[in-house]
């Protein structure tokens, strides 16, 4: 079960996992309160789960799903800060993912985990890896931020006042030259450099700082 609240990222996730030998994504939620009425309903064997959500975070999930028999937890999350690893752990999770990792990555990290391993020793996964942009021109790199607005070429060609054709040849760019295969990958790359350092919800002082 992917629990993210972009939409953009949790289509691309569940479309990697979904894509891989032997795993299946039995069910998706974007808020605390959705995934908690669906756990109980999907039962899933591992639960691939954001940090930071609308109405609470991925910790209050992830402790409602040790409830369920044998479900096991993947954080992926935008937030590297220790912080973040430490509440990861402690609340029960057994990898610790980043963003920016490969979709190849995220399906192996699901199958260990499922096997009942655990990841975290090595978390997180992805954090050293060098800056994959430092390649991409700037026009390439403006269409990658739109990508991650949730753009289509179409709609890029328009802001940027190019032709669509031009921007298919920038998105086949970008791409190359960050080793990824498709556009969600690279939507959630930026959703993952979009994020600030992760709190837990108790120390942010109240709903309107959320």
């Amino acid at each position: 079960m992917v629990i993210d609240d972009h939409e953009i990222v949790r289509r691309g996730v569940a479309e990697v996992i979904d894509r891989s030998d032997g795993l299946t994504v039995v069910g998706e939620a974007a808020t605390v309160a959705e995934a908690l009425r669906r756990l109980p309903l999907v039962s899933p064997q591992v639960i691939l789960v954001d940090l930071q959500l609308p109405d609470g975070t991925g910790i209050d999930v992830i402790t409602a799903s040790k409830a369920l028999p044998d479900c096991r937890a993947v954080v992926l999350t935008s937030f590297e800060d220790p912080d973040a690893l430490r509440a990861a752990g402690e609340a029960g999770a057994h990898a610790f993912l980043l963003k920016t990792v490969r979709g190849d990555d995220i399906a192996e990290a699901v199958r260990s985990v499922a096997a009942g391993r655990s990841l975290m020793a090595r978390a997180s996964v992805g954090k050293h890896e060098a800056d994959p942009t430092e390649r991409l021109t700037p026009s390439e790199r403006r269409v990658l931020e739109l990508i991650g607005d949730g753009l289509s070429n179409r709609e890029i060609g328009e802001a940027l006042g190019v032709a669509e054709k031009t921007v298919k040849n920038h998105v086949t760019g970008l791409l190359s030259k960050m080793g990824l295969q498709r556009r969600t990958q690279a939507a959630a790359w930026v959703a993952g450099h979009r994020g600030g350092g992760w709190r837990p919800r108790t120390e942010l002082g109240g709903e309107d700082e959320r």
